[in-house]
């Protein structure tokens, strides 16, 4: 049967009909999974709450009630599709399109810290439920190795899976908010502190280096980090002791992992914490149980030779090579970036700010751009509250620009 030259026209139609229709039609999530919802917050509540943590802010401010998720979603480790997880606050009963204010925590090694495991009831939980109450849509990422993705190790300091996995978590905590009737405003804020902080840099980087469609980086907050990760290393090794020893272990754990080192741990430790470290970082410890079983003395703790020798022989050029390459400070921000840290840190050194901040000057960034905000008399522990204190009213007023 022949089909006239008007009979095709009309096929022709149809089908282009058809093509539109099937792109105009609403799109399902692509990186979100699945969500699940964990509670609810009165506004009022969350008020009553920080008050009593004698937060210096306003709690005006504080004035949505909230719904908070834990949401799984798609990310890639090591070239392999993976899925991870987070939390995400939605503010309820607001007809305005909202800002997302991620926030990144500081260090953990047991599962149980995780943002998406930690009780229901916990101070934890309830100031990160919080961060949605001024009209935000707050999402607290597990980070790799966490929540659902626990079965890796997770990747300390790395930036590529740190930036990589945030950057899928906000684009999830969107298709959330879209599901749930909440308007985003395409408008983004970072913060963080301590390992939180490092993964707030990391991702702003990353944002303005890679891009992320549908959001518009307005500021970055991130404190009391290791930016420049080879000046932390070199500041370890030139210490006799180190009250944290297990962030020496941890940083070597997920290198060797996610680097495929080869190499005996005996090459970065001595005997017996050598042949204890895969134990200890199998998610079972937090920091202070992995501190029990290392040791406080630098010397006692890191390879004799790698102390010693670790800029000036070839065998350690690809550790060298390693933390230079995750170190934070050969690009100079052109998206507000606002660093904070505590005078008195020697956890995570005061001067690891400095050289950062000045190293990003020199990369040609500017003043205007960058700021540093010196926490005065503040160490790693003290200086949280004054840090958030800080960051909240700077973050409100750029929120109604």
């Amino acid at each position: 049967m022949k089909y006239g030259f008007g009979r095709w026209s009309i096929l022709l139609v149809v089908f282009v009909c058809i093509l539109s229709c099937i792109d105009d039609a609403p799109r399902g999530p692509v990186v979100l999974v699945r969500s699940e919802k964990l509670l609810d917050r009165v506004g009022s509540e969350l008020q009553t709450f920080l008050r009593a943590g004698n937060f210096k802010i306003d709690f005006s401010q504080l004035k949505y009630d909230v719904e908070l998720h834990k949401i799984v979603y798609k990310t890639t480790y090591k070239g392999e599709d993976i899925t991870a997880s987070a939390l995400v606050g939605l503010p309820k009963k607001i007809d305005a399109a909202v800002p997302m204010i991620s926030f990144q925590h500081g260090t953990i090694a047991a599962h149980s810290q995780a943002p998406t495991a930690v009780p229901l009831n916990s101070t934890e939980l309830i100031l990160y439920t919080a961060l949605a109450s001024p009209g935000f849509i707050s999402v607290v990422p597990d980070f790799i190795g966490f929540g659902e993705s626990k079965s890796i190790l997770h990747p300390y300091y790395v930036e590529q899976y740190t930036a990589s996995a945030i950057a899928d978590a906000l684009v999830a905590a969107a298709e959330l908010a879209a599901e749930k009737g909440v308007d985003f405003n395409s408008k983004l804020f970072l913060a963080g502190y301590s390992q939180g902080g490092y993964a707030t840099m990391a991702t702003h980087k990353f944002i303005e280096q890679e891009g992320l469609p549908g959001f518009d980086l307005v500021a970055s907050f991130p404190a009391s980090g290791g930016y420049d990760v080879k000046a932390m290393q070199e500041y370890f090794f030139s210490l006799a002791t180190y009250d944290q020893p297990f962030f020496l272990g941890y940083v070597a754990m997920a290198y060797r992992t996610t680097y495929n080192w080869t190499q005996p741990l005996t090459d970065f430790f001595q005997e017996p914490y050598a042949s204890r470290m895969p134990a200890l970082f199998n998610g079972a410890n937090d920091g202070n149980q992995i501190n029990a079983q290392l040791t406080t003395s630098i010397p006692n703790l890191v390879n004799s030779d790698l102390l010693k020798n670790i800029d000036s022989d070839a065998r350690y050029k690809y550790i060298v090579d390693a933390f230079e390459e995750n170190s934070l400070v050969a690009w100079a921000p052109k998206v507000k970036l606002y660093l904070y840290h505590g005078d008195a840190d020697v956890t995570v050194p005061f001067n690891n700010s400095v050289i950062s901040y000045n190293k990003l000057l020199a990369n040609g960034a500017s003043q205007d751009v960058v700021s540093f905000t010196v926490l005065p008399g503040k160490d790693h522990f003290t200086g949280v509250v004054p840090y958030i204190e800080n960051f909240l009213p700077t973050m409100l007023a750029l929120k109604e620009q």
